[in-house]
Parts: C-alpha cells; structure tokens; sequence
C-alpha cells in the first residue's frame, strides 16, 4: 500500500509539472418581445442615501403625470428585478448550440424564478459538467433585446444568453462572440451605471458590488435632474424660492451643460477616463461632465472616418450641417424630451414637428409626390436619419445621428482637424463648457494612453513620456506608482519595480493588477513565499479572473505544494467548468481514468 501511495503521489507531482509548464505559456481560456410591465418598484429607492438621493417615486408626489410618461419610457424601464409577474411578459424557454464551443446553453423559469444553464456533454451524451444559475435581473427594456444579470457573492454577472427582439430569440449575450466567458463576465460600473438609475459598486474591483447593489433600479429623476432630498425638503416647508440650485431642470441650462448630462451614458469615444478619485457617483447634473469624467477619441481621417453609431450620438450629432449651422444652439433635448418616448407608429410625426421647428416643407428638395410614397409618408427621419446595424450587438440597429441630406453626404472638413496643439493625438469630446484652455490633466492622459496603447501601438510613446513627467510630479500617486512598477517589471528592472509597486500598495492601492506584479516580481527575485501570499492577495481582490486563478495554480506546482496545487484546481473548476483543459489535467493528477 505505501508502494502504491508513493507511486501515486510522483505520478501527481508528474502530471502537475507539466501542467505547470503549460501554464506558463498559456494566456488564459479562451476569453422583447413584450413591453416590461410593472415599472414604478423598480424607481423605488431600497436603501437611505445620503448624498440627498430619493428615488423616483418620491418625484411622483408632485409630478405624477411626468412620472407616468417617464415610467413608461426605454429609461424608466431600463432595468428589472425578476418577479413572477416579470416573468409573464417574458420568453422563458430556450435551448441553444454553440458548435464552436461545444456547448449546451438553456432557459428556463421554475417557481418564479428565472434559469440559464450552461453544460457540455461527451460523444455518449452524457454531461461532463453542468452550470445553473439565477438570474436576478433584467437589463434593457426590450427596443433592440434584454440581457440578464446574475448575482454571486456579492459580485454581478452578465448571463451567456441575451434576447433579441428582432428575431424574438434567445442567443449569445453582445461580447461572447469573443471570449468563452460563461457565467464569469463581470458587470462593470461603467456598464450597469448606465443601465440603472443608483448602482453602488465598490471602487477598484472587477464586479464586486454593496448590498444592496441598486438604491434604484431603472434609470430615474434625478439621474438628469440631481438629488431630490433638498428639493423636496423645500417644497415641504413651503420655501418657493428654489432657483435651480437644489434641483436641475437641464432646459434652463446652458446647452453644453444640457449635453453633458446626455453624453454621461449617451457618448463613449474610445476611451473614457475619471478625473483621480472620481467615479460615476460622482457627477451632478448642472456640472462640468469634465470634472468627473474625460470622454477622449483616437482621430479619425478620411481613409478611417468615423462610422459607429452606437453611443456616439453626440459627436455624430456635432458632425451634421444642423448642428453647425446652429452655433451651439442645437443640442440633445432640442429633439428628445426624456419624459416622452413616442411609439414607432408615433415617432415619424413626433420628429417631423421637431425637424419643422427649424425647417419647413420647402425645406425639402424631394418631390413631394416622392415623399409621400415612403412607409410611412412624409417621414424626415426616415431618410435623414436612418437606423443602421449595430456590429457590437447582434439582431440591433440605432439611429444614425448624423443627419445627412443626402445618404451619400461627405464628412465636413472640420471632422479631421479637431485636435488641439495642446493634445494633438486625441480629441477631447466633453472639455469644460466655456473653458478658455483645455488642458487635460497628464493622469488622466496617463490612463487613456494605457488603455489605448495595448491595441495601438503609436500611443506607447506618449504613455511612457507622460509617465516619466509624472514620476517627477506626482510621485504620491498610487496611480503612477504601479504604472512604473510595471513599467521596470516589463523590462526586467526587478529590484525597481518592487520598490514602486510596493509603495502603490503603501499609498492605498487595493488592485489586484498590482498584487499580482508584485507577486510576479518578488518571485522573480527568488522570494516564492513572499511571491504566492501576494498571487493569494491577487485573487482574494478579485476572485473570478481566470488568468490570475491559473497563475496561483502554477505557483503553487512550481513550489512542490501538490496537495494545495489540486486544492487550488478544484476550486478553479468550481468557478470556471467550462475549462476543459484544467478539468483534463486534474482528472490526470488524480490519476482518474479520462471521460
């Protein structure tokens, strides 16, 4: 018996070298139909906040008739809680195939509660593994389709599955097309801000959310109009005199300040960058966006001109003759009440009495024997602003907000020359209304060159000259500290590189990118102790990165601790069945027959 135990125990440590050889190579796996009814819950605020916010329902005392149109607007219903009484608007049941992944996707509800399951099965049809969660909400209000969101451990999830209201079927959720995510898609704050009205995600890591995670669900009041709780105190107290400092009304705003508050969730650019120690809880409405959020794009030119509609309604706005024949006067509401959404049926009419606020029927130089042959008739949006495919989610179509005359209309000059000597390789969509000089700050730059330089090789200059300014100017910088760790870490300058990352971790960064380069390299300089509690820290920070988990993995062979290297690959497999590659090689280190 202690024969065989001993064989069993190199054939492990056999089996878990090699794994850990290739885990050194490998980069991870591979990375409605129905109006939703029963809105007003979902304007509810479930928690006190203190920053003076309320909830919708609190607006409705006063405004009740706006309330009602709001709630039954794309934004009022932007987000759901899954209720029994949801699931009756709602597909339910749906069986799918990925025949590049192999993989069995489901939906189903059950005792008022919503599914989707995903699980693979071998030649013999039976189930090599089977993972089912619960979704908890319903992301989207059904114009172009619904996503869901699954709640795990106090972190949010994007479900693999999405419905698609053109086709009125479930299929893969936007984005899965490149990755095998499964269930460990991480909701970011940057996403779920967006799509509901009071998220509360906890800053610096990747998905982790309070409890609850939503002080209001759907988008709401005063996501334009700010915190209510002064407001409504002085309407209580019967001080009329509020002037607009307690509560926004955008139509008495300046309209770059109006736009703002639209380009907050309505314009993406390539790359949007907070301000240091900002987040999206940040930002009032009536507010420079800037101070909060810098919104920065990569130049287009004439070979490569600007063509993506989705979320980039402002800018595609500010490249119509109509906006710039307006002199600023044009803006965002000047055609969208927020309060109002018409129906398809409606909108031809509604937008026609937008577009004859500045035009008239002589306006047109079509036939009108032409336009009244259109479905429908007589339709200005129709033609000068048609909807087009939108390649980043499939089955969807937006409307293109350039405004053409004509469909083959060129780009005006202005579009490729927007750059500023002060920042000549990025355009800067929302500087400070009124602002003599727009200057963007260097950390902000620091963090757009990053993001930018890891698919665009010509912003990895910039980012290492303003990371070398910055090492003389802001040194305290948690920020620029572990830029520069990395920095050294990537070229080699191992005793450097521990000195900036650990004093990242010193001035309060709570990362898991840093722990794991620090891990990286103290490990490097034959310190594998030290090295494994940080790779420990790394995934403790953020648990449900792959790469990260399969790091630790290795380490832990690497280290002859074969024992906690199987620990380590059994709990991976718990958050990630769909690895086929790890469930392989632990089936080998058990020395288990393969399926």
């Amino acid at each position: 018996m202690k024969t065989q135990r001993r064989a069993r125990a190199r054939y492990t440590q056999w089996v878990l070298c090699g794994l850990f050889a290739t885990l050194l190579v490998l980069d991870g796996f591979g990375q409605a139909q129905k109006a939703i009814a029963s809105v007003a819950p979902n304007l509810l605020v479930t928690v006190p906040n203190r920053e003076g916010y309320v909830g919708s329902a609190s607006c409705s005392r006063c405004h009740l008739g706006i309330y009602r149109q709001f709630s039954k607007t794309s934004m009022g219903r932007s987000m759901s809680r899954i209720t029994p009484e949801l699931l009756q608007t709602l597909h339910t049941s749906a069986d799918l195939y990925d025949a590049k992944l192999d993989r069995h996707f489901e939906v189903h509800a059950r005792d008022g509660k919503l599914y989707q399951s995903e699980y693979q099965t071998d030649a013999q049809g039976k189930e090599i593994f089977r993972n089912t969660q619960k979704l908890d909400w319903i992301i989207g209000a059904g114009a172009n389709g619904l996503g869901a969101l699954a709640e795990r451990d106090h972190y949010l999830f994007q479900a693999p599955l999405s419905f698609y209201s053109k086709t009125g079927t479930w299929g893969p959720s936007p984005g899965y097309e490149f990755g095998d995510y499964g269930f460990n898609r991480p909701i970011l704050a940057g996403c779920i801000s967006c799509h509901s009205g009071r998220p509360r995600p906890v800053p610096e890591t990747n998905g982790k959310f309070e409890t609850p995670p939503f002080t209001q669900v759907a988008v709401g009041c005063e996501n334009c109009h700010g915190p209510g709780a002064a407001h409504i105190h002085a309407m209580d107290s019967g001080d009329n005199s509020d002037n607009g400092s307690m509560i926004v009304n955008p139509a008495d705003l300046s309209m770059d300040l109006a736009n703002n508050i639209c380009m907050s969730c309505h314009q993406t650019g390539n790359i949007r960058v907070f301000q240091e120690g900002k987040t999206y809880q940040d930002f009032r409405p009536g507010t420079p966006l800037d101070h909060v959020l810098s919104i920065l794009m990569v130049p287009p030119d004439k070979a490569s001109p600007p063509q993506a509609d989705h979320l980039e309604h402002f800018y595609s706005m500010t490249l119509s003759k109509c906006y710039r024949s307006s002199g600023g006067r044009m803006g965002c509401i000047t055609c969208h009440n927020p309060h109002v959404e018409p129906t398809q049926a409606e909108a031809p009419a509604y937008f026609n009495a937008k577009c004859m606020t500045c035009h008239t029927q002589q306006s047109c130089t079509l036939p009108n024997v032409a336009r009244q042959r259109t479905t429908p008739a007589d339709n200005c949006i129709g033609c000068h602003m048609p909807k087009r495919d939108v390649q980043v989610i499939s089955h969807s179509s937006i409307t293109n907000h350039r405004i053409l005359a004509r469909s083959d209309e060129s780009f005006p000059e202005s579009a490729f020359h927007q750059t500023t000597a002060a920042l000549p390789d990025l355009i800067h969509l929302d500087p400070v209304p009124g602002s003599k000089e727009d200057v963007v700050p260097p950390l902000t730059l620091l963090q757009a060159y990053g993001e930018l330089a890891a698919t665009r090789p010509e912003y990895v200059a910039p980012y290492l000259k303003v990371l070398t300014q910055l090492e003389q100017t802001a040194p305290d910088s948690a920020l620029v500290q572990a830029a520069l760790g990395r920095r050294d870490l990537k070229s080699g300058k191992l005793p450097e590189a521990v000195d900036h990352l650990q004093r990242a971790v010193k001035l309060g960064s709570q990362q898991a990118t840093v722990y794991g380069d620090l891990a990286e390299a103290t490990t490097r300089l034959g310190q594998p102790e030290e090295g494994l509690a940080l790779l420990q820290k790394a995934t403790a920070l953020d648990p449900f990165n792959p790469q990260l988990q399969r790091n630790l993995v290795a380490r832990l062979i690497a280290m002859k601790q074969y024992t906690n290297a199987l620990a380590a690959m059994e709990h991976y497999l718990e958050i990630f069945p769909q690895d086929s590659y790890i469930r392989k090689m632990l089936t080998l280190a058990r020395g288990e027959p393969s399926p």
